[in-house]
């Protein structure tokens, strides 16, 4: 008769043999390092889940964020998620609060908010040093959205297996932090990962999940985080409200595509990419064939990566001159010709 092994058994032995990998204790005696699991347990209350707006086209609307507050603040990054009057927190245990967002760091692509908690557990930001490549970590985050309740938040194990610049992009959209990440070997890059702990074997945060962003260089999808005294300086910017919105066109510069036939989507954060939203019959953009969903990537040769930079590289063709549009359209790329660009008359 083969012997049974139960769930929680077979827990222990899967733990047993990573603190064996970690060279971590599996005791708990005085003097003896606490075991993943309970490393696992101690930061993950410090993790939140997000639920807030998502949007179109396969936008989530969940992510995750730290507490880094024993008053309930919240640091996570810049999405769609956030673009919500309403914002669900779900911590640890099951409890649930309304988030409010206090501030943004455009450059970081961070955002803190607050809940109405108090004597919360909470990451220590300000008390982490960067880490070697090569230091074992856990990465802790709603990936896929599993975690709905007091359900724990999924642990990743891998090593920082580099420390570079950012240099990456998502679609047409260059990330505006050029600063030095983690580059981590295990696979962060999942829906509702953003914003997540990058933890030590210590159970100290290190890091704050990035966004999914492609290398510029490679062309591979990274799996990265923000060093934790990187994300510390956005937080005290935000909470000291030094940070600055993207710098938006002047309308006096601007020329608004509508005047061409053609309405792009709301922008639900400063970073929304250039979707075309509607095409106006009769316009230009019809006679060209323009369609819903098409991702502009370039107005006269030059790159465009938000509504505010196509509205710019619209302005600054004189009337009469050429509009030439570069676009993504089922995976390729097409060129289009508008004609000659009209006068700034009002719709």
């Amino acid at each position: 008769m083969k012997p049974v092994v139960h769930g929680c058994m077979l827990r222990t032995v899967l733990w047993v043999a990573i603190a064996a990998v970690l060279g971590i204790g599996t005791a708990t005696r005085p003097g003896q390092a606490a075991t993943p699991e309970e490393v696992i347990a101690g930061a993950a209350r410090k993790v939140v889940k997000l639920y807030g707006a998502g949007g179109g086209r396969g936008l989530e609307a969940y992510q995750t964020g730290i507490l880094i507050s024993a008053e309930g603040q919240i640091v996570t990054v810049m999405s769609t998620v956030l673009d919500s009057d309403e914002i669900d927190c779900v911590l640890d245990d099951g409890r649930r609060f309304p988030a409010t967002l206090l501030g943004m760091d455009p450059r970081r692509e961070l955002a803190v908010l607050t809940i109405a908690g108090e004597d919360l557990p909470f990451f220590a930001l300000n008390e982490s040093d960067r880490v070697a490549v090569g230091t074992r970590i856990f990465a802790l985050s709603n990936l896929f959205g599993v975690a709905v309740g007091d359900e724990r938040v999924s642990a990743q194990h891998g090593i920082v297996s580099a420390m570079v610049p950012l240099e990456a992009r998502r679609g047409a959209y260059e990330a505006p932090y050029q600063g030095a990440v983690y580059v981590l070997d295990c696979t962060t890059n999942n829906p509702g990962s953003p914003g997540g702990a990058l933890i030590d074997w210590r159970g100290r945060c290190i890091g704050v999940l990035g966004k999914e962003l492609r290398s510029n260089d490679s062309g591979i999808w990274l799996n990265y985080a923000l060093p934790a005294d990187e994300a510390w300086r956005g937080v005290q910017a935000i909470r000291a409200g030094e940070t600055q919105p993207e710098i938006r066109v002047s309308p006096a510069k601007a020329f608004d595509p509508i005047l061409l036939g053609f309405v792009l989507v709301p922008d639900l954060l400063d970073k929304t990419p250039p979707f075309i939203e509607s095409i106006l019959p009769g316009s230009a953009a019809a006679a060209a064939h323009l369609q819903p969903d098409d991702l502009l990537i370039a107005v006269g040769g030059k790159s465009v990566a938000s509504r505010f930079a196509v509205q710019r590289a619209l302005g600054v063709l004189a009337e009469g001159d050429p509009v030439r549009l570069a676009l993504v359209r089922n995976g390729t790329i097409v060129d289009v010709d508008l004609g000659p660009r009209p006068g700034e008359t009002q719709k």
